[in-house]
């Protein structure tokens, strides 16, 4: 409990943990609030908290979700993700070794995704009050001009990109969680995307809307997309691209993988004359080898999501009342 008291223990903590693994010229200083240099370009700002249990799972940990989970926010906007600042919760009696590796995992994810840790935090809670670490961090990104990616400007005749495989985040954190087998590893998904929206900006500057379907799943996104916009989206059931790993997993668990967590994927909305271009622009990244087209808006059924079946039905694609697996991000 020493090492929140604010006092010696605290100071180590941050000199000899964390800012090793953050370190740079600007957190150097260790000041209350980070001085950031100044750009004419819009600002894009955004923080998020994170409470995965395990710590470490199949691809990833708390640590790299923490910084991946916020830079996407900030792409989602069309930012280019610049600044996080990082908050560490830690329950009393958790090893230092493990949270060293979080913070290790932390700053070589921030240096993945291009961004600076400029600012921090730590506390400490007594023993079951918490669970072992969590971690807020919030972010500062650079929005070009001209772009204008928001919810609401999803229109009649969008065309939906998914940039690859959904429910596969869920999945592994599920399986590890349970232990349970599914005679292949699945591994999460997740990874900053910055570079991958900049590819499709770069084809495209009018992208309507972005999202990372992460709780909730991509029904879950959709829905809010097609909420504030006022339009209806029509997916096709069989061009979701669901693995078979996937697929498997959730029909064993009761689960249905449009509503499974995701944490290395987006959702675009496009205007139809360039779908054929921003489809080759994902597929050309690494990180949107898989993309593909899932469905389009239309002036039916305004703010509902409906998919057609492979049995030639239609079904409606709701907002689930509360989450089928918790505590995945």
């Amino acid at each position: 409990m020493g090492h929140g008291g604010g006092g010696t223990l605290s100071a180590e903590l941050v000199e000899h943990l964390f800012a090793p693994a953050f370190g740079n010229d600007t957190l150097a200083e260790l000041g209350d609030s980070a001085r950031l240099p100044a750009s004419g370009e819009r600002l894009a700002f955004s923080t998020d908290s994170f409470v995965v249990r395990p710590l470490f799972f199949p691809g990833g940990s708390i640590g790299d979700l923490a910084v991946n989970g916020t830079v996407n926010d900030l792409a989602m906007s069309g930012a280019r993700p610049a600044y996080l600042s990082c908050g560490f919760i830690l329950e009393e009696g958790v090893p230092l070794d493990v949270v060293a590796a979080v913070a290790r995992a932390f700053g070589e994810a921030a240096r993945r995704a291009g961004v600076t840790v400029v600012t921090g935090d730590t506390k400490v809670v007594e023993a079951g009050h918490g669970d072992g670490v969590f971690i807020n961090t919030s972010g500062i990104g650079y929005v070009p001009d001209g772009v204008d990616i928001r919810p609401q400007r999803a229109a009649p005749d969008d065309v939906v990109l998914v940039s690859g495989a959904i429910g596969v985040h869920g999945v592994a954190i599920m399986s590890v969680r349970e232990g349970l087998e599914f005679g292949v590893a699945i591994e999460s998904d997740t990874a900053p995307l910055g570079g991958l929206v900049a590819e499709l900006l770069a084809v495209c500057p009018d992208v309507h809307v972005l999202r990372d379907p992460t709780r909730g799943g991509l029904a879950t996104t959709l829905n809010e997309i097609a909420g504030a916009s006022g339009v209806g989206v029509a997916l096709v059931e069989n061009d979701l691209p669901v693995p078979d790993t996937v697929a498997n997993a959730c029909a064993f668990l009761g689960l249905d993988p449009l509503y499974v967590a995701n944490e290395g994927k987006l959702v675009a909305f496009v205007p139809p004359d360039r779908a054929d271009a921003c489809l080759a622009a994902l597929r050309a990244h690494p990180l949107g080898r898989e993309a593909v087209a899932i469905g389009r808006c239309v002036p039916d059924h305004p703010g509902m999501v409906v998919s057609a079946t492979g049995l030639g039905g239609t079904r409606v694609v709701d907002t689930p009342l509360g989450e089928q697996l918790p505590r995945i991000c």
